[in-house]
């Protein structure tokens, strides 16, 4: 069983790239699933319904979200009518849509679950150490054979222990948020694929698929600036996770890298 999972897609740049990877990805390397997280894919900030139905139209699976997940308004009166779109699960208490689904596939029940951490970020989720670990039991318990969890989290230390408290849980605990692939993919002692970030979709050259010379410019004056989304060339960045169908454990995770031109 194979899965892969795409990083954060920011802009039109890491939209268009994400269209033209996601089918050679799947004729390639024969995914069963593939999973993308489209936390800055409308201009930077969140999703839109329209850019969901995009990417499922170009062989995208699931889309995972994360802090921008209210960025767009319409987002929120759509996103009941759509489970494969997954805001973070410790966003409860009424919120719209859901944080987890069980997919039947030809290989058998994958899960995925999106979790949002809280190190550094604005306040409002359920501890995801808890209220994650006993939706990762359940999700098992009804069958899960696999089960891919997104930690969209801003410190390494959060993503790394979100990691162990899954190991031997999770088939994989990957971490998005910062946009910057880590190299540290590894299978953990109870046999969870592991990595800390995996990295984006967008501009290659810019600061996080922000345009360079911007982002400069507020750093050297110290002043507010608007933050564009980078040009081409643009990287698609993520993991490909191998999992045995029989134990849910994983066999393998590599890192995944492509450059596209406009």
């Amino acid at each position: 069983m194979r899965l892969i999972f795409l990083g954060d897609v920011v802009g039109e740049p890491g939209r268009l790239a994400l269209y033209r990877a996601v089918p050679s990805f799947k004729e390639e390397y024969g995914a069963d699933l593939i999973i993308v997280n489209g936390e800055n894919a409308a201009g930077g900030r969140g999703i839109t319904p329209r850019l969901c139905e995009e990417f499922f139209a170009n062989g995208v699976d699931i889309i995972t979200l994360g802090d921008h997940v209210w960025d767009q308004a319409d987002l929120a009166t759509w996103i009941d009518s759509e489970p494969r779109v997954l805001r973070p699960f410790n966003l409860q208490h009424g919120t719209p849509g859901q944080g987890s689904i069980l997919i039947p596939t030809a290989a058998g029940k994958i899960a995925v679950l999106c979790l949002r951490g809280r190190t550094f970020m604005s306040p409002g989720p359920d501890n995801p150490f808890t209220t994650g670990y006993d939706e990762a039991l359940r999700l098992r318990r009804e069958g899960a054979v696999a089960l891919l969890v997104d930690i969209h989290a801003e410190t390494t230390s959060e993503k790394i222990a979100m990691a162990q408290r899954l190991d031997d849980i999770a088939s994989a605990v990957l971490g998005t948020h910062t946009h910057v692939q880590t190299a540290d993919a590894r299978i953990l002692p109870g046999g969870t694929a592991a990595m800390t970030d995996v990295g984006m979709c967008g501009s290659r050259d810019g600061v996080i698929g922000r345009e360079s010379a911007d982002v400069l410019h507020g750093c050297i004056t110290c002043m507010p600036c608007k933050l564009p989304i980078g040009g081409w060339p643009a990287r698609v960045s993520g993991a490909m996770i191998d999992i045995d169908p029989t134990t849910g454990k994983a066999l393998s995770i590599q890192a995944i890298n492509k450059d596209y031109d406009k």
